[in-house]
């Protein structure tokens, strides 16, 4: 279903429940018109990382202890993108450590991947917001959007192959969508990349697989496919 802006607020007050629908990922960025999106939107690697350190534009900025930019090969061919900082990775500036993290690594050397080095092996991985919500609380529309450009920026700089989305919250602020992940995953999906549509594959968070073990085998299901997406888009 889709809604203009006027027929969605109607829906909303009238309470009618969440729509569901996926933004054209040909469509215009939302915050093309915004100043500081577009400011963003032009800045290279390291200033990038700067803007990103210095960050208040939410209250996160005022609770994190820093912000945690994302690791990995800057050219990666995969760009996985989770949902926001833990406790340790707050602590340490880095995406996926304890045991997610190590989980998160043992699934990338199941299909040959690592975040270490700079091949064709090595991945780059971010967050959708680069602070830490208070008591790992869900993040907040607020925060996801004034942490958007960041997320868009660093897709054009890496120009991945293949994008990995882990978890609910990354899949709905990547994908523009309410959709479940069930509903999600096993399909190929696109982004819009500096003008390149890329595909994204969803699949559960590690930290959501450190509390569901039984859904271990669904995520390898997921990596499997992944990389014969990824396959696909690098033999044409």
């Amino acid at each position: 279903m889709t809604l203009d802006a006027r027929r969605h607020r109607l829906w909303t007050a009238m309470g009618l429940g969440p729509v569901w629908q996926q933004r054209n990922p040909a469509a215009p960025d939302p915050g093309a018109d915004d100043p500081r999106a577009a400011r963003i939107a032009r800045l290279e690697w390291d200033d990038l990382v700067a803007e990103t350190a210095q960050c208040r534009a939410c209250r996160l900025g005022e609770t994190r202890r820093q912000a945690v930019f994302g690791v990995g090969y800057r050219h990666a061919e995969w760009m996985l993108v989770g949902e926001a900082p833990g406790a340790e990775e707050d602590a340490r500036g880095e995406p996926f450590v304890g045991q997610a993290g190590r989980l998160l690594d043992n699934m990338l050397a199941s299909i040959g991947l690592t975040r270490e080095g700079a091949t064709p092996q090595s991945v780059f991985i971010a967050n959708v917001l680069k602070c830490r919500p208070p008591n790992n609380r869900n993040p907040e529309p607020v925060e996801v959007a004034q942490c958007q450009p960041f997320l868009r920026r660093q897709l054009e700089l890496v120009d991945p192959k293949l994008v990995l989305v882990m978890g609910r919250f990354a899949a709905q602020a990547l994908l523009g969508t309410d959709a479940s992940i069930a509903s999600l995953r096993g399909q190929v999906h696109h982004v819009d990349v500096a003008g390149r549509r890329v595909p994204v594959v969803v699949t559960y968070h590690p930290a959501y697989l450190l509390r569901n073990l039984g859904d271990k085998a669904k995520s390898w299901a997921d990596l499997c496919f992944a990389r014969d997406v990824h396959e696909r888009a690098t033999s044409g």
